[in-house]
């Protein structure tokens, strides 16, 4: 028979309705304090999920920006995008904007149309300062581990812009070889701003070492770590988390983020990674989510910018289906997104990759958005992109992948351990 007391407690717990177990977002908003990541206020995030809208955007701001302008990016494309941004930061130099431009070297030589040394020096003559992040030199070896993935914009020390998307044309008009590119960016504003304004004052200092601002033009730090926990039911109550991933001194904290809040799914994990390597941490995460039957759908590219990723990434989507995963295949063109929800509660959106440069070597960004109506509405666009997707299952993976491709993949895979 059961016993009194325990009777007694179940009653309790039924009649008691503060009496809940913690949701996925507040066991990971607290993982996330223990862990010391800073969370700031946000009074807005929009998501701005193609490139036209994101550079519609951004520009408007720019031509509101009083004050400053800071732009760190993985790559400038010199094409018709970067032109009219360029002409848009010349103008605003010229009324007396501060305008700073930080791009990486690596990444900028490695663009199909890079920044040409003529044209900085151009800016420059301008009023626009303009720097490359590491310099790439001899022995070029030294040079190549640690490379800048961010995407942001500061403007104003009242509006951010960061997400997936570098500076090109090719996020409005597409690549031949993939067809359409799509990617996810965000618009916040509040005290997170603050974050990536440091953010970008760091890297500024570490290449040219100078601040970047005026005292004067630096506003108030609004870190809300010690304020009480915020209801994740509250609308107006929209906390980030924010990651940012400093080689010496936060190398592991991609990894852990993405860890906790997998760990912490109670219901459904949503992931879409265009270089989903998956790194051995976070492939642990997901297997755990799937033994405890969290369900987890994942979203890849037919077609990417490369093939060793997608005969990479092949290999790992064949291990997750197999232990119960949903595998999305987009098919629309190339899925650029970073993005995750969990449980509808919270998401992700920054610039790391789920393979081990991202999470291991690169400096990234990542912004954990504690809103429901924001996961909701990403999920959103995650539904209206696997009706454009195939689902992978053991019969498409044998015609996707035939023995030659798997070959390949496997080199790849045991290579990559090496390097």
């Amino acid at each position: 028979m059961v016993g009194k007391k325990t009777l007694f407690f179940a009653l309790w717990v039924l009649l008691c309705p503060h009496v809940q177990a913690e949701d996925a977002a507040e066991r990971t908003k607290r993982d996330f304090m223990q862990l010391g990541l800073a969370f700031y206020e946000a009074s807005e995030v929009k998501l701005l999920p193609t490139g036209e809208t994101k550079f519609r955007d951004l520009f408007d701001a720019i031509d509101h920006a009083g004050e400053y302008i800071h732009m760190d990016y993985f790559k400038f494309q010199q094409d018709s995008i970067c032109g009219v941004l360029l002409e848009k930061l010349y103008r605003k130099a010229q009324q007396g904007v501060d305008v700073r431009i930080i791009f990486d070297s690596f990444g900028n030589r490695h663009s199909d149309l890079p920044l040409s040394d003529t044209l900085q020096a151009h800016l420059r003559q301008t009023g626009i300062q303009i720097t490359a992040f590491d310099p790439v030199r001899f022995p070029w070896v030294n040079h190549l581990m640690h490379r800048n993935h961010h995407k942001i914009a500061v403007i104003d020390g009242k509006t951010v812009y960061t997400g997936g998307m570098n500076v090109a044309d090719y996020y409005l008009h597409g690549k031949p070889k993939v067809g359409n590119w799509r990617d996810m960016h965000i618009r916040m504003s509040g005290s997170i701003v603050q974050a990536y304004e440091e953010l970008f004052q760091k890297m500024w200092y570490k290449e040219n070492g100078e601040p970047s601002l005026r005292p004067s033009q630096r506003t108030a730090e609004r870190e809300t770590r010690n304020l009480p926990q915020p209801s994740i039911e509250d609308s107006a109550s929209l906390y980030v988390a924010f990651a940012s991933r400093w080689p010496q001194e936060t190398p592991r904290i991609m990894r852990q983020t993405y860890c906790i809040a997998i760990d912490n799914a109670d219901h459904l994990i949503q992931i879409v990674n265009p270089y989903a390597g998956l790194f051995g941490e976070v492939r642990a995460a997901l297997r755990r989510a799937l033994e405890r039957g969290v369900r987890v759908q994942f979203m890849v590219s037919t077609k990417s910018d490369s093939k060793a990723n997608d005969d990479v990434v092949g290999l790992e989507m064949r291990k997750l289906m197999k232990r119960g995963a949903e595998v999305y295949y987009y098919e629309n063109g190339f899925h650029h997104s970073k993005v995750m929800m969990i449980d509808s509660l919270f998401c992700t959106v920054g610039t790391t990759n789920l393979d081990a440069r991202s999470l291991c070597f690169d400096y990234e960004v990542n912004a954990f958005i504690f809103d429901p109506a924001t996961t909701h509405a990403l999920q959103q666009i995650y539904a209206d992109d696997v009706n454009n997707s195939t689902l992978l299952t053991p019969e498409t993976w044998k015609e996707r992948f035939p023995l030659q491709r798997r070959m390949r993949a496997r080199c790849f895979t045991i290579a990559k351990r090496f390097m």
